[in-house]
């Protein structure tokens, strides 16, 4: 039985100056929810974990990106280019923390997702990534190309979990993590085992309800008891 996926963690300075700034940018409608966590450390290097925010129109992505410039966003240059050079459809921004997302261009593939398209992971391998989490989630591999793997979301609605190919190894804690927790009636600890069968591994003992692991790449997640 696949788990499912409950919170998306942001490390921050100020929990709760972040939360205002993604309850003003869009209105969250994802089935897992966002939880800002207080951490004391600066933001170093590029996060590994980054959203995606979809659009319905040019217009609507002008208006995206405008209002959360408004909100204390900057743009980014992550490779893409200078937004004035327009190298990319899609527009790099980073929350008032640093933390990297883009705002899309108008795709059919999100046309189901809400205003969160996808919940974007970097990866060494995103072919066994994906794998992993497509197990671990009960979701199917909905898009498989040269440098992005995606699992499509439940019945078509939700978000997308997508793995981008990078060259760039994992060398510090993640600031956005997954927790999931077992469906009702099941055992975390039966979770935790099947995650470990999967290519899990464990980080650290059980703590305030959470045990901490890391996916085959090194991702923290936490599993939770169930909901």
């Amino acid at each position: 039985m696949a788990a499912q996926l409950v919170n998306l963690v942001f490390d921050s300075a100020l929990p709760r100056d972040l939360a205002g700034f993604w309850e003003g940018l869009f209105s969250w409608d994802a089935p897992f929810q966002p939880a800002f966590r207080s951490e004391a450390g600066p933001k170093r290097g590029k996060n590994r974990l980054h959203l995606d925010l979809a659009s319905r129109s040019p217009g609507h992505q002008a208006e995206l990106v405008d209002r959360a410039l408004s909100l204390g966003a900057r743009h980014v240059d992550i490779g893409q280019g200078p937004p004035e050079e327009k190298r990319v459809p899609w527009v790099v921004l980073a929350d008032p923390e640093g933390n990297e997302f883009c705002v899309l261009e108008p795709r059919e593939q999100y046309e189901g997702s809400g205003a969160l398209a996808s919940v974007v992971i970097d990866a060494l391998d995103p072919e066994r990534l994906a794998r992993f989490w497509a197990a671990a989630l009960g979701r199917e591999i909905g898009v498989r190309e040269k440098t992005i793997v995606g699992l499509r979301p439940p019945e078509g609605r939700g978000p997308w979990v997508e793995f981008l190919a990078t060259k760039a190894e994992k060398r510090r804690k993640n600031r956005l993590r997954f927790e999931i927790a077992p469906r009702r009636g099941k055992s975390r600890a039966a979770e935790v085992r099947r995650l470990r069968e999967l290519g899990a591994t464990g980080q650290g003992p059980a703590s305030q309800g959470a045990v901490a692991m890391v996916d085959p790449e090194g991702n923290e997640f936490s599993v939770l008891t169930p909901r």
